[in-house]
């Protein structure tokens, strides 16, 4: 690995207003971890796709909880490139790609994460990404 970035070149989180625009999800805000700003300022985002909402009732998890049938949970198609662009535009050193359970969906959403993956892999290609 390089030089590291001066801190002045870093972006130290990711602006909320950006995440919401573009209908973006971080674990990090969804679990609410304590060590979210820690993780932004090091370089490092774990994005939650396939929405923000889980359809299983884990008990130990923070993650809110969905029924498709009783409110609609449709995956956003622009999800993919927004997750792309949004670590593009952080500068992030490493990308973790994580996701809430969607038994509603056929595939259970294996073909966007994909697309999410391989997104992001073209758009920012020195981090390191985890799936």
């Amino acid at each position: 690995m390089g030089a590291q970035e001066p801190h002045a070149f870093r972006i130290a989180q990711p602006p909320e207003g950006d995440l919401r625009r573009l209908n973006l999800h971080t674990v990090c805000e969804s679990a609410r971890c304590p060590n979210i700003h820690e993780c932004f300022e090091r370089g490092a985002a774990t994005f939650m796709i396939l929405g923000d909402r889980c359809t299983r009732g884990c008990g130990f998890c923070s993650v809110p909880k969905g029924n498709p049938a009783r409110r609609g949970m449709p995956l956003d198609p622009a999800e993919p490139a927004n997750v792309a662009r949004m670590a593009a535009e952080m500068r992030l050193h490493y990308v973790v790609i994580t996701s809430v359970n969607r038994d509603d969906l056929e595939d259970g959403g294996s073909r966007h994460f994909a697309a999410t993956v391989s997104l992001v892999r073209a758009a920012v290609r020195r981090p390191a990404s985890r799936c």
